[in-house]
């Protein structure tokens, strides 16, 4: 009988045995993530994400302190150069002036309020800071036989600087905040704006409650005293034709200035003959800026402020509304050229009605040649000719007109003028201009 043999299976390798043994109750495999897997990518592209972002802000931040930390240096650096270079100066002046004193000392907290438009300038350009004790000095005590001058913001003294300037020095009155505006407006302006025609800001004094400005010496005074016979002394003698003539044009040039040559314009706004002053040549300076108003930078260039001014001077559409352009100024300079013809102050009330306000009385009489020759004033009589005074007065005329649109700019007045003086003095320095004597359809 065949013996049969036993089968025997083929032997199996271990890592085969081991995969076939599974625990109890498990029946599926766990697999290992690959880099390519859909899961592997849904979980790596957020934490690239995030650490991506949080890189970023640090980053910014980072960035952020070293330009703070820079901009500390920079300013502190600026400031130390600033003290070094004041310094300087303070004792270059004291060597020159034999000045043993320091600034004011609250300066900067009284002027640096505002800059009144225009650019911060952290030291002003020919101003020297005065105190209150070096003021009162050059003024002997503020002696009252060095007055020369009381207006409504304060009173003028002549005194002597200690490098020996001659200077008119003005303090001013601290009544409520219009003291302290005047203050801060004309040493604002004075301190940036700086023309032939405007008289020129020697230093200021901020000296605790005091409050004092230093101008150039104008040795003959104001106008006004020379060209009224009510304000006139034995000393002022009256004005003759030629003078009255290059007095018109330097003030025109100093509002010409104002207007059309600063941005924005500065309007006046308190524009007359007591505020014009002569120096020793009788060259006219415009002074007195404590009203003066930045213009708009508007087509129609309008301000809206409340109505400040002199009676007889202030345009009648900013009388009413408180509109205030340059033609404002022009129609302040239309008067003082007809103070200048005729002599006559703008209002005086001891005329009678209708001969009262200068403006309305002269209007009609501009126009005709026979009335106009009667209201010039006498002590010009025989010293020009009868058609320069017809050329003054349509020039007047049409600065004066009640609409200010119709009033011309003062370019166009400073080049009707020239001419003028040209003829009395034989030369006059011309200023550009886009027109070439814009009033002369005016005149005959």
């Amino acid at each position: 009988m065949a013996r049969t043999e036993p089968s025997v299976a083929p032997a199996r390798q271990p890592s085969q045995v081991a995969a076939d043994v599974q625990p109890a109750g498990h029946h599926h495999r766990h697999r290992i993530l690959s880099a390519s897997s859909p899961t592997f990518m849904t979980i790596l592209i957020p934490l690239i994400s995030v650490a991506a972002l949080v890189a970023l802000a640090l980053a910014l931040l980072l960035l952020l302190r070293r330009l703070r930390s820079s901009r500390q240096t920079h300013g502190a650096a600026s400031s130390a150069c600033g003290s070094a270079v004041s310094r300087g100066n303070d004792i270059h002046k004291r060597q020159h002036s034999g000045l043993g004193v320091g600034h004011s000392p609250d300066v900067k907290r009284s002027i640096y309020g505002g800059t009144m438009g225009f650019p911060f300038q952290p030291k002003y350009r020919g101003g020297q800071v005065f105190t209150y004790r070096e003021l009162e000095l050059a003024t002997e005590g503020f002696k009252e036989q060095n007055v020369i001058g009381n207006g409504g913001f304060g009173v003028v003294y002549r005194g002597t600087l200690p490098d020996g300037t001659v200077a008119a020095i003005k303090m001013l009155n601290r009544q409520g905040k219009q003291g302290e505006r005047e203050f801060r407006v004309e040493v604002d302006l004075l301190s940036r704006l700086h023309s032939p025609h405007l008289v020129g800001l020697l230093g200021y004094c901020a000296d605790q409650h005091h409050r004092l400005l230093v101008f150039e010496y104008m040795p003959n005074g104001s106008l006004q005293c020379h060209l009224h016979l009510t304000t006139r002394n034995g000393q002022n003698r009256a004005l003759d034709w030629g003078t009255r003539l290059r007095v018109a044009l330097d003030c025109a040039r100093a509002l010409e200035f104002l207007h059309e040559h600063t941005v924005p314009a500065v309007i006046h706004r308190d524009f007359k003959c007591s505020n014009i002053l002569l120096d020793h040549n009788y060259r006219a300076k415009v002074s007195d800026f404590g009203m003066a108003k930045i213009g708009s930078d508007k087509i129609n260039g309008q301000v809206l402020t409340r109505v400040l001014g002199t009676t007889g001077y202030v345009a009648p559409e900013y009388a009413l509304s408180g509109k205030l352009t340059t033609k404002s100024d022009v129609y302040s300079f239309g008067v003082v050229l007809l103070e200048l013809l005729t002599g006559r102050v703008p209002v005086d009330v001891k005329r009678p009605p209708g001969e009262d306000v200068l403006v309305p009385w002269a209007l009609p009489k501009l126009t005709n040649r026979e009335k106009l020759m009667e209201m010039v004033d006498p002590t010009l009589e025989g010293q020009c000719s009868k058609k320069e005074m017809i050329q003054i007065a349509a020039i007047a005329a049409v600065c004066v007109q009640s609409e200010a649109d119709y009033r011309p700019l003062m370019t166009d007045v400073v080049q009707s003028l020239i001419p003028l003086v040209r003829t009395q003095s034989g030369t006059c320095p011309t200023t550009p201009s886009r027109f070439q004597h814009p009033l002369a359809s005016l005149l005959p």
